[in-house]
Protein backbone atom coordinates (compact mmCIF):
# COMPACT_ATOMS: atom_id res chain seq x y z
CA UNK A 1 0.00 0.00 0.00
CA UNK A 2 1.32 3.70 -0.37
CA UNK A 3 0.83 7.01 2.19
CA UNK A 4 -2.46 8.10 2.03
CA UNK A 5 -2.13 12.02 0.83
CA UNK A 6 -4.33 14.90 0.59
CA UNK A 7 -5.51 14.23 -2.82
CA UNK A 8 -6.83 11.41 -1.31
CA UNK A 9 -9.43 12.96 0.55
CA UNK A 10 -11.10 14.79 -1.95
CA UNK A 11 -12.81 17.94 -1.83
CA UNK A 12 -12.53 19.40 1.45
CA UNK A 13 -14.51 22.58 1.19
CA UNK A 14 -16.77 23.07 4.75
CA UNK A 15 -15.91 19.60 5.98
CA UNK A 16 -14.20 20.11 9.34
CA UNK A 17 -10.42 19.00 8.83
CA UNK A 18 -9.06 17.84 12.11
CA UNK A 19 -4.88 18.78 11.61
CA UNK A 20 -2.88 16.79 13.76
CA UNK A 21 0.38 18.87 13.63
CA UNK A 22 3.40 19.32 15.91
CA UNK A 23 3.66 22.56 17.08
CA UNK A 24 6.07 21.09 20.59
CA UNK A 25 8.14 24.67 20.48
CA UNK A 26 10.56 25.56 23.24
CA UNK A 27 9.83 28.20 25.79
CA UNK A 28 10.88 30.65 28.09
CA UNK A 29 9.10 32.42 30.50
CA UNK A 30 6.47 31.99 28.14
CA UNK A 31 7.79 33.06 25.06
CA UNK A 32 8.46 30.80 22.30
CA UNK A 33 11.94 30.73 21.56
CA UNK A 34 11.83 28.85 18.13
CA UNK A 35 9.03 28.82 15.67
CA UNK A 36 10.00 26.56 13.41
CA UNK A 37 7.99 23.90 13.99
CA UNK A 38 4.84 26.29 13.14
CA UNK A 39 6.25 27.26 10.42
CA UNK A 40 6.75 23.82 9.20
CA UNK A 41 3.00 23.25 9.41
CA UNK A 42 1.79 26.28 7.14
CA UNK A 43 1.79 24.76 3.81
CA UNK A 44 -0.67 22.04 4.97
CA UNK A 45 -2.49 24.34 6.98
CA UNK A 46 -2.84 26.82 4.06
CA UNK A 47 -3.38 24.76 1.65
CA UNK A 48 -6.54 23.32 3.58
CA UNK A 49 -7.45 26.83 4.48
CA UNK A 50 -6.98 27.54 0.62
CA UNK A 51 -9.78 24.84 -0.17
CA UNK A 52 -12.53 26.46 2.26
CA UNK A 53 -11.80 23.65 5.16
CA UNK A 54 -12.75 24.51 8.37
CA UNK A 55 -9.08 23.54 10.46
CA UNK A 56 -8.94 22.20 13.91
CA UNK A 57 -5.27 21.88 15.07
CA UNK A 58 -4.57 19.18 17.41
CA UNK A 59 -1.31 18.85 19.04
CA UNK A 60 0.77 18.55 22.13
CA UNK A 61 3.77 20.47 23.89
CA UNK A 62 6.18 19.45 26.64
CA UNK A 63 5.33 16.38 28.91
CA UNK A 64 2.49 17.04 31.16
CA UNK A 65 1.06 14.21 33.30
CA UNK A 66 -2.02 13.70 31.44
CA UNK A 67 -3.51 16.81 33.63
CA UNK A 68 -3.72 20.59 33.29
CA UNK A 69 -0.41 22.27 33.46
CA UNK A 70 -0.72 26.24 32.60
CA UNK A 71 3.22 26.33 31.62
CA UNK A 72 2.23 23.72 28.98
CA UNK A 73 -0.62 25.77 27.21
CA UNK A 74 -0.45 25.47 23.50
CA UNK A 75 -2.18 29.24 23.60
CA UNK A 76 1.15 30.75 22.84
CA UNK A 77 1.48 28.75 19.73
CA UNK A 78 -2.26 29.21 18.51
CA UNK A 79 -0.86 33.19 19.05
CA UNK A 80 2.20 32.71 16.78
CA UNK A 81 0.23 30.38 14.28
CA UNK A 82 -2.13 33.12 13.80
CA UNK A 83 0.89 35.41 13.22
CA UNK A 84 2.22 33.65 10.57
CA UNK A 85 -0.78 32.94 8.88
CA UNK A 86 -2.12 36.40 9.11
CA UNK A 87 -5.47 35.74 10.03
CA UNK A 88 -7.58 34.91 13.06
CA UNK A 89 -6.73 31.78 15.10
CA UNK A 90 -9.39 30.35 17.71
CA UNK A 91 -8.18 29.03 20.75
CA UNK A 92 -10.00 25.94 22.78
CA UNK A 93 -9.52 25.57 26.50
CA UNK A 94 -9.77 22.04 26.67
CA UNK A 95 -9.18 19.08 24.24
CA UNK A 96 -12.75 17.53 24.34
CA UNK A 97 -14.93 19.37 26.56
CA UNK A 98 -17.48 22.07 26.00
CA UNK A 99 -15.07 24.36 24.77
CA UNK A 100 -13.79 22.74 22.11
CA UNK A 101 -16.87 21.82 20.97
CA UNK A 102 -18.14 25.06 21.45
CA UNK A 103 -15.06 26.43 19.40
CA UNK A 104 -15.19 24.26 16.21
CA UNK A 105 -19.10 24.55 15.89
CA UNK A 106 -18.63 28.61 15.50
CA UNK A 107 -16.37 28.09 12.55
CA UNK A 108 -17.02 28.76 8.92
CA UNK A 109 -15.31 27.25 5.91
CA UNK A 110 -11.72 28.59 5.75
CA UNK A 111 -11.46 29.43 9.31
CA UNK A 112 -8.87 27.68 11.90
CA UNK A 113 -8.91 26.93 15.60
CA UNK A 114 -6.38 25.40 17.85
CA UNK A 115 -7.75 22.73 20.78
CA UNK A 116 -5.44 22.82 24.11
CA UNK A 117 -2.50 20.27 24.40
CA UNK A 118 -3.83 17.15 23.84
CA UNK A 119 -1.65 15.78 26.71
CA UNK A 120 -3.76 17.31 29.08
CA UNK A 121 -5.84 14.41 28.86
CA UNK A 122 -3.97 10.65 30.05
CA UNK A 123 -6.21 9.10 26.77
CA UNK A 124 -3.31 10.81 24.28
CA UNK A 125 -0.46 9.02 25.70
CA UNK A 126 -2.08 5.97 27.64
CA UNK A 127 -0.91 2.85 27.02
CA UNK A 128 -4.31 1.22 27.19
CA UNK A 129 -5.89 0.91 23.95
CA UNK A 130 -9.43 1.28 25.45
CA UNK A 131 -8.37 4.31 27.22
CA UNK A 132 -6.18 5.96 24.03
CA UNK A 133 -9.78 4.57 21.82
CA UNK A 134 -11.99 6.62 24.15
CA UNK A 135 -10.17 9.86 23.71
CA UNK A 136 -9.80 9.22 19.58
CA UNK A 137 -13.85 9.02 19.67
CA UNK A 138 -14.43 11.88 21.27
CA UNK A 139 -11.42 13.56 19.07
CA UNK A 140 -13.52 12.56 16.11
CA UNK A 141 -16.47 14.01 17.25
CA UNK A 142 -14.91 17.41 16.21
CA UNK A 143 -14.15 16.33 12.39
CA UNK A 144 -15.00 15.05 9.50
CA UNK A 145 -11.21 13.76 8.81
CA UNK A 146 -8.04 13.64 9.90
CA UNK A 147 -4.56 15.26 7.93
CA UNK A 148 -1.88 13.76 10.21
CA UNK A 149 1.20 16.20 9.31
CA UNK A 150 2.87 16.28 12.89
CA UNK A 151 6.16 14.22 11.33
CA UNK A 152 7.67 14.20 15.00
CA UNK A 153 5.34 11.90 16.64
CA UNK A 154 4.08 9.04 13.60
CA UNK A 155 7.00 6.65 16.05
CA UNK A 156 4.68 7.00 18.67
CA UNK A 157 1.50 4.69 19.31
CA UNK A 158 -0.98 7.82 20.70
CA UNK A 159 -4.85 8.24 20.09
CA UNK A 160 -4.33 11.79 17.88
CA UNK A 161 -1.86 9.90 15.83
CA UNK A 162 -2.98 6.31 15.71
CA UNK A 163 -6.05 5.32 17.12
CA UNK A 164 -7.92 8.30 15.67
CA UNK A 165 -7.07 7.61 11.62
CA UNK A 166 -8.60 4.46 12.38
CA UNK A 167 -11.79 6.46 13.27
CA UNK A 168 -12.00 8.92 10.34
CA UNK A 169 -10.75 9.42 6.40
CA UNK A 170 -7.37 10.09 7.44
CA UNK A 171 -3.99 10.79 5.48
CA UNK A 172 -1.09 12.88 5.69
CA UNK A 173 -0.05 16.46 5.15
CA UNK A 174 2.85 18.05 3.16
CA UNK A 175 4.87 18.15 5.72
CA UNK A 176 4.71 14.30 6.10
CA UNK A 177 5.51 14.02 2.47
CA UNK A 178 8.37 15.92 2.49
CA UNK A 179 10.23 14.60 5.25
CA UNK A 180 9.43 10.92 3.56
CA UNK A 181 10.91 11.98 0.15
CA UNK A 182 14.29 13.19 2.18
CA UNK A 183 14.75 10.24 4.06
CA UNK A 184 13.92 8.29 1.37
CA UNK A 185 16.76 9.86 -0.18
CA UNK A 186 19.20 9.59 2.97
CA UNK A 187 18.23 5.74 2.64
CA UNK A 188 17.51 4.76 -1.36
CA UNK A 189 20.57 5.54 -3.48
CA UNK A 190 21.99 8.39 -2.19
CA UNK A 191 23.90 10.32 -4.35
CA UNK A 192 27.83 9.99 -3.34
CA UNK A 193 30.29 10.61 -1.26
CA UNK A 194 27.56 10.32 1.43
CA UNK A 195 28.56 11.29 4.74
CA UNK A 196 26.77 11.09 8.01
CA UNK A 197 27.64 13.01 11.06
CA UNK A 198 26.88 12.01 14.65
CA UNK A 199 26.91 13.74 17.85
CA UNK A 200 24.77 14.26 20.91
CA UNK A 201 25.58 12.97 24.58
CA UNK A 202 24.85 9.89 23.94
CA UNK A 203 25.83 6.59 21.49
CA UNK A 204 23.66 4.24 23.13
CA UNK A 205 20.61 6.55 21.79
CA UNK A 206 22.35 6.25 17.66
CA UNK A 207 22.58 2.13 18.21
CA UNK A 208 20.40 1.75 15.52
CA UNK A 209 20.85 4.42 12.94
CA UNK A 210 24.79 3.38 13.02
CA UNK A 211 23.90 -0.43 12.59
CA UNK A 212 21.24 0.72 10.20
CA UNK A 213 23.37 2.70 7.59
CA UNK A 214 27.01 1.78 7.88
CA UNK A 215 26.49 -0.69 4.73
CA UNK A 216 24.88 2.22 3.29
CA UNK A 217 27.29 5.24 3.94
CA UNK A 218 30.85 6.21 2.94
CA UNK A 219 32.19 7.84 6.10
CA UNK A 220 30.92 8.96 9.69
CA UNK A 221 31.83 11.63 11.89
CA UNK A 222 31.71 11.46 15.18
CA UNK A 223 31.28 14.33 17.78
CA UNK A 224 29.41 15.54 21.26
CA UNK A 225 29.15 13.54 23.94
CA UNK A 226 29.43 10.46 22.23
CA UNK A 227 32.42 10.38 20.87
CA UNK A 228 34.55 9.95 24.64
CA UNK A 229 33.31 6.07 24.26
CA UNK A 230 34.59 6.08 21.16
CA UNK A 231 38.14 7.06 22.22
CA UNK A 232 37.76 5.01 25.12
CA UNK A 233 37.10 2.28 23.09
CA UNK A 234 40.22 3.02 21.62
CA UNK A 235 42.33 3.14 24.61
CA UNK A 236 42.31 6.98 25.17
CA UNK A 237 41.58 8.11 28.85
CA UNK A 238 38.92 10.77 28.56
CA UNK A 239 39.23 12.59 32.11
CA UNK A 240 35.35 12.90 33.35
CA UNK A 241 33.46 13.26 30.35
CA UNK A 242 30.64 11.61 29.44
CA UNK A 243 31.51 8.11 28.91
CA UNK A 244 28.95 4.85 28.37
CA UNK A 245 31.29 1.95 29.31
CA UNK A 246 28.74 -0.71 28.80
CA UNK A 247 28.71 0.32 25.19
CA UNK A 248 32.57 0.31 24.89
CA UNK A 249 32.50 -3.47 23.04
CA UNK A 250 29.86 -2.77 21.25
CA UNK A 251 31.45 0.55 19.86
CA UNK A 252 34.35 -1.85 19.56
CA UNK A 253 32.23 -4.02 16.90
CA UNK A 254 30.64 -0.61 15.11
CA UNK A 255 34.45 0.39 14.31
CA UNK A 256 35.77 -3.28 13.54
CA UNK A 257 32.94 -3.30 10.85
CA UNK A 258 32.98 -0.37 9.21
CA UNK A 259 36.69 -1.27 8.42
CA UNK A 260 35.29 -4.40 6.91
CA UNK A 261 32.94 -2.28 4.80
CA UNK A 262 35.52 0.16 3.55
CA UNK A 263 33.59 3.00 5.47
CA UNK A 264 35.27 5.05 7.30
CA UNK A 265 35.01 5.95 10.74
CA UNK A 266 36.28 9.86 11.60
CA UNK A 267 37.01 10.43 15.30
CA UNK A 268 38.39 13.97 16.49
CA UNK A 269 41.96 14.55 16.73
CA UNK A 270 41.73 17.78 19.23
CA UNK A 271 39.13 18.01 22.12
CA UNK A 272 38.02 21.43 23.97
CA UNK A 273 38.48 20.35 28.09
CA UNK A 274 36.87 22.15 30.47
CA UNK A 275 37.37 22.29 34.32
CA UNK A 276 33.52 21.78 34.98
CA UNK A 277 30.05 22.07 32.82
CA UNK A 278 29.19 25.57 33.19
CA UNK A 279 29.58 28.91 31.05
CA UNK A 280 32.46 30.00 33.47
CA UNK A 281 34.66 26.87 32.98
CA UNK A 282 38.54 27.38 32.40
CA UNK A 283 39.02 25.06 29.02
CA UNK A 284 41.86 24.39 26.63
CA UNK A 285 42.29 22.50 23.56
CA UNK A 286 43.67 19.00 23.79
CA UNK A 287 44.81 16.71 21.84
CA UNK A 288 42.41 13.45 21.66
CA UNK A 289 45.37 11.06 22.50
CA UNK A 290 46.31 13.13 25.84
CA UNK A 291 43.31 14.50 27.32
CA UNK A 292 44.19 14.23 30.37
CA UNK A 293 47.50 15.61 30.34
CA UNK A 294 46.03 19.13 30.81
CA UNK A 295 46.14 21.26 34.56
CA UNK A 296 42.82 19.30 34.75
CA UNK A 297 44.23 15.83 34.76
CA UNK A 298 41.24 13.03 35.12
CA UNK A 299 38.76 15.58 36.18
CA UNK A 300 38.93 17.48 33.15
CA UNK A 301 35.53 17.09 31.09
CA UNK A 302 35.32 17.36 27.36
CA UNK A 303 32.92 20.09 25.75
CA UNK A 304 33.28 20.48 22.23
CA UNK A 305 35.38 19.14 19.28
CA UNK A 306 38.62 21.39 18.61
CA UNK A 307 38.73 23.48 16.31
CA UNK A 308 41.14 21.35 14.17
CA UNK A 309 38.82 18.85 14.24
CA UNK A 310 36.25 21.08 13.17
CA UNK A 311 38.12 22.49 10.04
CA UNK A 312 38.98 18.49 9.29
CA UNK A 313 34.72 17.98 9.82
CA UNK A 314 33.67 20.51 7.24
CA UNK A 315 36.63 19.83 4.96
CA UNK A 316 34.77 16.39 4.50
CA UNK A 317 31.08 17.67 4.55
CA UNK A 318 31.74 20.07 2.01
CA UNK A 319 32.85 17.35 -0.27
CA UNK A 320 30.22 15.12 -0.18
CA UNK A 321 27.13 14.97 -2.03
CA UNK A 322 24.80 14.12 0.50
CA UNK A 323 25.10 14.55 4.47
CA UNK A 324 22.42 14.19 7.04
CA UNK A 325 23.72 15.46 10.67
CA UNK A 326 22.01 14.40 14.11
CA UNK A 327 23.16 15.66 17.26
CA UNK A 328 25.46 18.71 18.40
CA UNK A 329 29.02 18.59 18.36
CA UNK A 330 29.63 19.89 22.01
CA UNK A 331 27.73 22.02 24.72
CA UNK A 332 26.96 24.34 22.03
CA UNK A 333 24.16 26.55 24.49
CA UNK A 334 27.61 27.67 25.85
CA UNK A 335 29.40 30.45 23.49
CA UNK A 336 32.63 28.49 24.68
CA UNK A 337 31.71 25.05 23.68
CA UNK A 338 29.34 26.11 20.42
CA UNK A 339 32.17 26.84 17.99
CA UNK A 340 32.34 22.64 16.87
CA UNK A 341 28.62 22.87 16.23
CA UNK A 342 29.17 26.04 13.94
CA UNK A 343 31.54 24.68 11.61
CA UNK A 344 29.47 21.69 10.63
CA UNK A 345 26.63 23.64 10.14
CA UNK A 346 28.66 26.25 8.09
CA UNK A 347 29.71 23.48 6.51
CA UNK A 348 26.38 21.82 5.58
CA UNK A 349 25.32 25.24 3.96
CA UNK A 350 27.92 25.48 1.73
CA UNK A 351 27.07 21.08 0.40
CA UNK A 352 26.93 20.99 -3.28
CA UNK A 353 24.12 18.18 -2.92
CA UNK A 354 21.34 17.53 -0.39
CA UNK A 355 22.31 18.68 3.08
CA UNK A 356 19.51 17.66 5.91
CA UNK A 357 19.65 18.71 9.52
CA UNK A 358 18.06 15.77 11.24
CA UNK A 359 16.02 17.99 14.01
CA UNK A 360 15.70 17.48 17.60
CA UNK A 361 18.91 19.39 19.21
CA UNK A 362 20.77 20.00 15.91
CA UNK A 363 17.95 21.74 14.67
CA UNK A 364 17.90 24.03 17.49
CA UNK A 365 21.39 24.77 17.21
CA UNK A 366 21.42 25.97 13.81
CA UNK A 367 19.10 28.67 14.57
CA UNK A 368 20.34 29.91 17.71
CA UNK A 369 23.64 29.88 16.11
CA UNK A 370 22.16 32.50 13.70
CA UNK A 371 21.94 30.09 10.28
CA UNK A 372 18.49 30.43 8.56
CA UNK A 373 16.15 27.39 7.77
CA UNK A 374 16.72 27.82 3.94
CA UNK A 375 20.73 27.76 4.30
CA UNK A 376 19.81 24.01 4.46
CA UNK A 377 18.26 22.03 2.17
CA UNK A 378 16.04 20.08 4.84
CA UNK A 379 15.96 20.80 8.82
CA UNK A 380 13.51 17.68 10.28
CA UNK A 381 10.91 18.55 12.49
CA UNK A 382 11.74 14.58 13.97
CA UNK A 383 14.34 13.83 15.64
CA UNK A 384 13.23 10.63 16.99
CA UNK A 385 10.82 9.95 14.57
CA UNK A 386 13.72 10.79 11.88
CA UNK A 387 16.10 8.38 13.64
CA UNK A 388 13.47 5.68 14.08
CA UNK A 389 13.43 5.56 10.11
CA UNK A 390 17.01 5.23 9.65
CA UNK A 391 16.88 2.64 11.81
CA UNK A 392 14.67 1.24 9.37
CA UNK A 393 11.90 0.61 12.12
CA UNK A 394 8.20 0.95 11.10
CA UNK A 395 6.42 3.88 12.66
CA UNK A 396 3.17 3.05 13.64
CA UNK A 397 1.64 6.78 12.56
CA UNK A 398 2.69 6.38 9.14
CA UNK A 399 1.72 2.65 8.92
CA UNK A 400 -2.14 3.61 9.96
CA UNK A 401 -1.79 5.69 6.62
CA UNK A 402 -1.17 3.17 4.30
CA UNK A 403 2.55 3.58 4.60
Amino acid sequence: MALRTLSSLGSLAGKRVLVRCDLNVPLKDGVITDDGRIRASLPTLNALLDQGARVVVMSHLGRPDGAPEAKYSLEPAAIRLGELLGKPVAFATDTVGESATATVSTLADGQIAVLENLRFNPGETSKDEAERGAFAAQLAELGDVLVSDGFGVVHRKQASVYDLAKLVPSAAGLLIETELDVLDRLTENPERPYTVVLGGSKVSDKLGVISHLLPRVDTILVGGGMVFTFLAAQGYKVGASLLEVDQLDTVRGYISDAEARGVKIILPTDIVMASKFGADAEHVVAPADALEDTAFGATGMGLDIGPETGKAFAEQIKASKTVFWNGPAGVFEIPAFAEGTRAIAQALTEVDGLSVVGGGDSAAAVRILGFADDQFGHISTGGGASLEFLEGKRLPGLEVLGW
